[in-house]
């Protein structure tokens, strides 16, 4: 039976979407049998999940060089898979890419949560070791299209989107466009926007409906309420919240950026910062030749668990033939150094 440890812990109520990963990663283990664990305590641990590497979160179960320290001195058998769901490029910070390229060598396999993550500067000579891509989903015993209903184009048609952080690039300077729109008459007898979640500091909106952060079934039914998901978020390394708003119907308007169109193409209407009201026009107008596509939309949390199950299992059946790419002998001062760098 293979054993997991997570390096993230799970948080009851409205939270980002690497919390609703584990959540649902939880429910397939237990599906398949397979045991977890919060921490490294135990000698039989087949494979650790690294899933962010700033031990500074209370949200991380253990750091690095636990990590390392446990490779080295308690299992060198074990299996650590590096799960990157970040970049400096979403929230132009400085620090994320170099923690998450030291936090990569005490790593046997990385998984990336969207191709474009890839295809950033700072891995193109940096991944050592094999890798694969596995899109996030979102639960569809709580994001489904039951009680959705379609627009009937006689009223405005309501725009919904949603985010925990209220970072701007989450799409701030579309969502203030709009309710800036919304002083005319005219786009306000066409369109809405509902903004669910957290904004930025001081910033207030005067005709967008903002609503505080929701979770599971509360926020499923306040996006059903609505006609079109939109989201605005600027280099979103592999988010969810565009998942739910598809699963629970909504076609999408997204922005040509980041994640989103591996995520969402054939499923709404890609826009930059230059044509969004044409782009907004056309799903006003072809609203109907949207909505009857998204019973496909493919990204759901069991999908997206069960290659993860199906990588624990092959990577751990075939520990000596795979390929994994142990560096704790082949660099052992980068190795190290890492230590002191996380």
């Amino acid at each position: 039976m293979i054993k997991v440890a997570l390096g993230y812990k799970e948080i009851n109520g409205p939270w980002g979407g690497g919390n609703r990963f584990i959540k649902a990663l939880k429910i397939e283990l237990n599906k398949f049998g397979y045991k977890y664990t919060n921490n490294l305590k135990d000698r039989d641990i087949d494979i650790i999940l690294l899933t962010d590497p700033r031990y500074s979160s209370t949200l991380v179960n253990f750091s690095i060089a636990q990590i390392i320290l446990y490779k080295i001195f308690k299992n060198p058998n074990v299996i650590v898979i590096h799960r990157v769901n970040e970049c400096d490029e979403r929230k132009k910070t400085k620090f994320m890419n170099s923690m998450l390229i030291n936090a990569n060598w005490c790593a046997d396999y990385t998984i990336f949560v969207g191709s474009w993550l890839i295809m950033l500067n700072v891995w193109k000579n940096n991944i050592r070791t094999p890798y694969k891509v596995i899109l996030n989903g979102s639960d569809k015993k709580i994001f489904n299209n039951q009680g959705y209903q379609i627009w009937n184009e006689k009223e405005p048609l309501r725009l919904v989107t949603h985010h925990w952080g209220g970072n701007w690039m989450k799409g701030f300077d579309i969502y203030s466009k709009i309710d800036e729109m919304l002083e005319d008459k005219f786009w306000k007898s066409k369109i809405s926007l509902t903004y669910i979640g957290n904004l930025p500091k001081r910033f207030v909106f005067k005709n967008v409906k903002h609503i505080k952060p929701l979770d599971d079934l509360f926020l499923s039914n306040e996006l059903k309420k609505n006609h079109v998901y939109l989201t605005a978020s600027i280099n979103e390394p592999g988010g969810n919240h565009q998942n739910e708003g598809a699963l629970c119907g909504l076609p999408v308007l997204y922005r040509d950026s980041g994640c989103l169109p591996e995520y969402l193409k054939g499923y709404g209407i890609m826009f930059n910062e230059q044509n969004f009201v044409s782009s907004l026009n056309e799903m006003i107008l072809n609203y109907k030749n949207y909505v009857t596509k998204m019973d496909k939309y493919p990204h759901n949390s069991e999908k997206c668990a069960l290659e993860y199950i199906k990588l624990f299992k092959n990577l751990s059946n075939n520990n000596d033939s795979a390929g994994i790419n142990n560096r704790f002998y082949k660099h052992p001062f980068k190795t190290i150094k890492s230590l002191f760098t996380i």
